[in-house]
């Protein structure tokens, strides 16, 4: 299997999910997430601030089948709207539907998402809805269609891996838009399976909404992209208030304090939450080289044990089957 497969697997394995919320930060993840609770991301969300950069905030869930738990997700971050407000930090809400009752009713889900959106107009605070797998791509375009006909001010992401990226990006082009490579397992049939095919589309997409679209948020950790896109918006022009880069907490921290530092608009996606180990798998399957960036920072003994045991698991299961 490709790394990247191994990746996703984990990010759904049960059992280590479990375990990461059994034994939450003790793992070590407290440097890629910002604690549990939206008091101890405040404080790193402040740091960040300090140092001119602004910040997106995931409350970490999703993939919710329950409305109870539907419920208790949209209103924790209603919570988190209002401390960002109460505590007058530079920051605004990313969040997936999937966690707010996608897969339960779409109708659910808006009503959800509606209020949320309700209590972050009060404040004139952006939303992001992330985006998730393909499945879960065109309603979520429909929520962020329908939702933007109240409140205007949310915005979404495009996702390079996907072949339908380029006509999805033309049709929300007047919209605020993250742009990312894309961190799910996708078959052949809809996405991108090569690097290569993946990296020079990320970089189309970016120069078209960079020429034609509201506001770009180009996230990406890869040095080699942002001097391409450095050298783009000079080119043409494009101010610098167009456009932000973006990175994860916790990663090439350096480059964005460098960034921030040389009067780019940055912004550092900043997850927090006990629901944290499919996320991080993720970044990881994203973009294997992440693993050098955070490995000798998160993993521990403990960590290893449990991944070893997974990983262990998931390989015999897939032995099992094929007998």
């Amino acid at each position: 299997m490709k790394m990247k497969d191994v990746f996703i697997s984990l990010s759904e394995n049960q059992f280590l999910n479990q375990a990461a919320q059994k034994y939450g930060l003790k793992m070590g993840a407290s440097s890629v997430v910002a604690g549990t609770t939206i008091e101890e991301a405040i404080v790193s969300i402040r740091e960040l601030n300090r140092r001119g950069i602004s910040c997106t905030v995931d409350c970490l869930g999703e993939f919710v089948s329950d409305k109870a738990e539907a419920i208790k997700a949209k209103e924790r971050i209603i919570r988190v709207i209002e401390a960002i407000h109460d505590h007058e930090i530079d920051a605004h809400i990313s969040l997936k539907p999937s966690q707010l009752g996608l897969d339960i009713n779409y109708a659910f889900c808006l009503q959800n998402l509606t209020e949320i959106a309700e209590a972050a107009s009060r404040y004139d605070m952006f939303i992001n809805i992330d985006m998730e797998n393909y499945e879960r791509l065109e309603p979520s375009f429909r929520l962020l269609e329908e939702l933007s006909q109240l409140y205007p001010n949310v915005g979404t992401v495009i996702q390079a891996y996907f072949y339908r990226a380029q006509s999805d990006i033309e049709r929300l082009k007047d919209y605020r838009l993250r742009i990312v490579k894309g961190a799910y397992k996708e078959t052949k049939e809809v996405a991108y399976q090569d690097k290569l095919d993946i990296d020079d589309n990320f970089l189309r997409l970016i120069e078209y909404h960079l020429l034609n679209g509201k506001f770009t948020s180009i996230a990406t950790h890869d040095h080699h992209v942002i001097e391409h896109v450095k050298r783009f918006v000079e080119a043409n022009h494009i101010s610098k208030d167009k456009f932000e880069f973006q990175m994860l907490y916790g990663f090439r921290t350096e480059l964005q304090y460098e960034l921030a530092n040389e009067g780019y608009q940055f912004c550092t996606y900043v997850p927090f939450g006990t629901d944290w180990f499919g996320y991080f798998m993720r970044r990881l399957a994203e973009r294997p080289q992440n693993m050098s960036l955070v490995t000798k920072q998160v993993f521990n003994k403990k960590t290893n044990i449990i991944l070893g045991v997974a990983a262990g698991a998931f390989l015999l299961g897939r032995m099992t089957k094929k007998k």
